[in-house]
């Protein structure tokens, strides 16, 4: 059983250490959270604590699957991070490059119809309303300065 042991899996564009549990290997996928890859997990019948290395072809093709299109695995829609998109109006799951891509574009549409969370984002400023006069203080010089000159 030892020869059938894979140390790195290829799932979803990304390499994941065999040595993991299922449960835990798929969080190293960006996009997928303990709650989602626990889900996902008990959805498609998988014992949590198998290692990841251990599982055939079929199965890591299946979790693939799974991972495009979580709720024919009875996820439930409030776990997926792409709720009544904004052009086509439906819900989906995205992963990897599919969610950075989006994420990019949604600021850039932000910023190009000059909302408030756009023109908060191009400042560099927090944009969900916490307060600025003790925090966020990194980009900028604060305080006050003296000119020499003067005594």
């Amino acid at each position: 059983m030892e020869e059938d042991f894979k140390h790195m899996i290829r799932i979803a564009r990304k390499d994941v250490d065999g040595n993991k549990t299922i449960e835990n290997a798929l969080t190293d996928i960006k996009g997928i959270g303990n709650a989602l890859s626990r889900a996902i997990s008990i959805g498609m019948g998988f014992d949590l604590d198998q290692k990841m290395g251990y599982l055939s072809d079929d199965d890591v093709l299946k979790i693939e699957e799974a991972l495009r299109d979580p709720q024919q695995y009875d996820v439930p829609e409030w776990m997926l991070n792409r709720r009544n998109d904004y052009e086509t109006g439906e819900t989906q799951h995205l992963i990897e490059s599919d969610l950075a891509m989006r994420l990019r574009d949604d600021l850039n549409r932000m910023k190009k119809t000059r909302s408030y969370k756009g023109r908060r984002h191009e400042v560099g400023l927090p944009v969900r309303g916490q307060r600025t006069k003790s925090t966020f203080r990194k980009g900028s010089s604060v305080g006050v300065r003296r000119r020499r000159g003067r005594q």
